[in-house]
């Protein structure tokens, strides 16, 4: 169904749209009426998803190669995508990474290259972003997650990263506000994708803190034009971590021990996760 905002067919980019959360975004924007690019390291893979999107959408929809890591590829990216489809309106930095295992036990070019992805990536897009809207509004949404709110053991320097793009979303919605773009910080649970797979929380509690890659797509469609900052998915999760993090750190890691999160990223499956992670070694 089309909505009012995109039956103009404005333009959305997408980063790290070949598979998940990017897919399922692109999805989302396409049957709302918009005008997609759809941006990944696998080139060939996200021009398959741009296909597949057409053909059960029948919307306008593109997959071009972006390396969120170099400027350069970026800017390029976003050329590529008004050329083809016109003027940015909305930009969804998705693209990142979560390998997990102890810090001490993790490469350094792995710590490095996270930092790149997941945080250095948001910056160079919305920065490219913010320029190309500058006059005539739109909106940046960055994909962080719950670990941007709360920690994760086995996920710290993944949680290092989130922590930063809430942060740098929240500011740089205070700086472009009168400007009229729009900056919201989208924050996932545990979504069920590859990226995940394989984690440790016990059966019991996974009813609210998993969420589907459609569920962080509806919430990322719902952000553009609204003035909030931050948006939890699921919102009663992120209400949940928002009231434990006003407790005493004793309390609060007391009730992460009961619930498991303390364990969840480290006693992982490796099976589980092998493929995923044979990915990031590629």
């Amino acid at each position: 169904m089309k909505t009012t905002a995109y039956r103009g067919g404005r333009v959305v980019a997408i980063t790290g749209g070949a598979r998940g959360i990017g897919m399922a975004t692109g999805a989302a924007f396409l049957r709302a009426g918009a005008r997609v690019a759809l941006g990944d390291i696998d080139a060939a893979l996200v021009e398959k998803t741009a296909a597949e999107l057409r053909e059960s959408t029948g919307g306008v929809v593109c997959g071009l190669p972006l390396d969120v890591t170099d400027r350069t590829s970026f800017s390029s990216f976003l050329d590529a995508a008004e050329d083809r489809l016109g003027p940015l309106y909305v930009l969804v930095n998705n693209a990142g990474i979560m390998p997990t295992g102890s810090f001490t036990a993790e490469a350094d070019d792995m710590t490095d290259r996270i930092v790149a992805i997941n945080l250095c990536g948001v910056l160079h897009g919305s920065k490219l972003a913010a320029h190309r809207m500058a006059g005539r509004g739109g909106h940046i949404v960055n994909v962080a997650s719950l670990a941007g709110a709360t920690a994760f053991p086995g996920l710290a320097t993944y949680c290092a990263t989130k922590h930063a793009v809430v942060g740098f979303s929240e500011a740089l919605h205070l700086e472009l506000f009168a400007s009229g773009v729009g900056v919201t910080a989208v924050l996932p649970s545990v979504v069920h994708t590859e990226l995940s797979a394989g984690h440790g929380a016990p059966k019991w509690i996974r009813p609210i803190s998993e969420v589907e890659p459609e569920d962080v797509a509806a919430a990322v469609v719902a952000a553009v034009g609204s003035h909030r900052t931050r948006v939890a998915v699921p919102r009663t999760l992120g209400a949940m971590i928002k009231i434990a993090s006003g407790l005493p750190d004793r309390l609060r890691h007391r009730i992460s021990a009961a619930a498991h999160f303390d364990t969840a990223f480290i006693h992982v499956d490796p099976a589980a996760r092998e493929a995923y992670h044979r990915r990031l070694d590629m």
